[in-house]
């Protein structure tokens, strides 16, 4: 059993392989993104830090938006 890989075998990674799998997770993202900042914005009076809600959305990757669309959006209840 082989426990160490050296750079000769990153020669026969095949990156493209990859792409199907990675490409969704990337788009399911970006559109999480897209909707939440969208949200924060249209609603910007009546949410509280939208600052704080911004950096999150957009340096979360997938789980800043869902963190968003999940709590952020009860802020404007309350107020």
């Amino acid at each position: 059993m082989r426990l160490h890989f050296g750079i000769n075998d990153l020669k026969d990674f095949d990156l493209m392989s990859f792409l199907p799998i990675v490409l969704p997770v990337i788009l399911v993202g970006f559109t999480l993104a897209l909707i939440a900042l969208i949200d924060l914005y249209r609603n910007k009076k009546r949410r509280k830090n939208v600052l704080m809600w911004t950096l999150l959305i957009i340096l979360g990757n997938t789980l800043g938006p869902i963190l968003y669309l999940v709590i952020g959006r009860k802020d404007s209840e309350r107020v």
